[in-house]
């Protein structure tokens, strides 16, 4: 979600952010390398570091960014956790979508990346094709309601 966020606003974000690589300028997201921090420190379940991580957030960024924050990671524990044991799959309509990230992030590296079958040329021609139009699709969208 994050690389089509960034396509659809036009900014630079450094993906690599997500694997725990710092960027000089936060990766082109506002407190970017605190963030990563602050989220790295709850995957890893480092209550020392959750505690500096957390602390660090809140004086750049201030008390609602981190409980934003917090909230997200919540989140986002949640539905990994269950779509991990329960084996979900990526969706077909996301493998092509999807596959240069997976493929740029080394997601492959994770055992519930077994869960999903492998890509194929055909899902990358898709996706290199729907992406374009996606974003066509998602930006007239945003005019439409905001037009309301």
């Amino acid at each position: 979600m994050l690389s089509l966020s960034a396509d659809l606003s036009n900014a630079n974000v450094d993906l690599h952010l997500i694997n725990g690589e710092p960027a000089a300028d936060g990766g082109g997201i506002p407190f970017g390398n605190e963030l990563m921090t602050f989220a790295e420190s709850i995957a890893t379940r480092d209550e020392d570091a959750l505690n500096m991580s957390r602390q660090a957030l809140l004086d750049v960024a201030g008390p609602e960014v981190m409980i934003d924050a917090a909230a997200v990671a919540a989140n986002f524990q949640r539905m990994v956790r269950i779509a991990d044991s329960t084996g979900v799959p990526l969706d077909e309509r996301n493998m092509g979508l999807s596959a240069d990230v997976r493929d740029e992030l080394d997601l492959h590296r994770f055992g519930s990346a077994g869960n999903s079958r492998d890509t194929r040329w055909l899902d990358r021609i898709k996706g290199r094709v729907m992406r374009p139009l996606f974003k066509r699709f998602v930006q007239r969208m945003a005019r439409d309601i905001n037009a309301g």
